[in-house]
């Protein structure tokens, strides 16, 4: 009999971990021929959380908890817990409901097939249109910027192969960017369309930072080129800025008594080159950031509990 893990990450989910557990249970009621655990990893939440996984790990077995001794972010603490599942396919779920526990039976039919990766891609979303939009553009830049496969609209809600996984642990990456891990590991990946709903209970965790973070984090992880752009940025603007040296020179020379500089295209141009100084300087600290936190080697989280993993 094969093993699955669902691995759902939460922080303050009260009023969503017991219909996610409700659900996962009543799929693979109607899949007997797979065992299963429910590894949910709750990142030191603030409300009743912690205390309906203990009583929901109590009468079923199958869930088991991982308390963090803190919070350590909406990246590390998900892939610690996959690092722990030990089934034969591991597969990411949320634990606001958004993304439909419903697909895992589909899922584990296209894994059956041979497929090691299998992913839900977003073709809508019930969010702010704006902010989808605002996600292509993020994801249509990814795409330029580097010269592996992204996928547009993957939030990570999908199943993996334990080889895939076994992949996965070689990086040892502290502060890893799971979709990127996929597609440089460059397995084929079945996709699987589904409509993203509105989330029913609680509030998004995701803020302008936390977005930005895993923004810079995808395009550090995956591409060089924003260093390149700086390199090369800084010979062009050099060389704009001989060519309007030496016509400036030569005007003064034809019309040295007419001719006047004047202020503000000085201070004008002194402005437009520190904002470029700034931008490089920001490139190139995200790049310096990335190399200090693996330089680190920090552990992904630290554990304050563990809960039926002795089952």
């Amino acid at each position: 009999m094969k093993k699955i893990s669902v691995i759902s990450p939460a922080y303050n989910e009260s009023g969503n971990v017991q219909p996610l557990v409700e659900r996962v249970r009543a799929i693979f009621a109607g899949l007997p021929q797979y065992a299963y655990e429910h590894i949910i990893i709750d990142n030191a939440s603030t409300d009743t959380t912690v205390d309906e996984l203990r009583t929901l790990a109590a009468v079923d077995p199958h869930v088991k908890v991982i308390v963090n001794a803190r919070n350590f972010g909406h990246i590390r603490s998900p892939h610690h817990a996959l690092l722990e599942a030990d089934g034969d396919a591991m597969i990411v779920l949320l634990s606001d409901l958004q993304d439909p526990p419903e697909l895992i039976a589909e899922f584990l039919r296209e894994w059956e097939l041979g497929w090691k990766v299998v992913v839900g891609v977003k073709t809508s979303s019930e969010e702010s249109g704006l902010m989808f939009r605002v996600r292509t553009a993020y994801y249509q830049l990814v795409e330029r910027l580097t010269s592996v496969k992204v996928l547009r609209h993957y939030t990570g809600f999908g199943l993996y192969d334990r080889q895939v996984m076994e992949e996965v642990r070689r990086f040892g990456d502290p502060y890893p960017y799971f979709r990127g891990m996929i597609a440089e590991i460059g397995f084929p990946i079945k996709q699987i369309a589904y409509g993203q709903r509105r989330r029913e209970r609680g509030i998004t965790k995701n803020n302008f930072y936390t977005l930005y973070d895993m923004a810079m984090l995808g395009i550090t992880n995956l591409s060089k080129v924003p260093l390149r752009v700086v390199t090369f940025g800084g010979f062009v603007f050099a060389f704009l800025s001989l060519i309007a040296g030496l016509l400036y020179l030569v005007a003064k020379l034809l019309f040295w008594n007419q001719f006047v500089l004047g202020l503000a295209p000085t201070m004008i141009g002194l402005f437009f080159l520190g904002s470029v100084q700034l931008i490089a300087i920001g490139i190139i600290g995200e790049y310096i950031g990335s190399i200090h936190t693996i330089v680190q080697n920090r552990p992904l989280v630290t554990e304050k509990e563990r809960i039926n993993f002795d089952q």
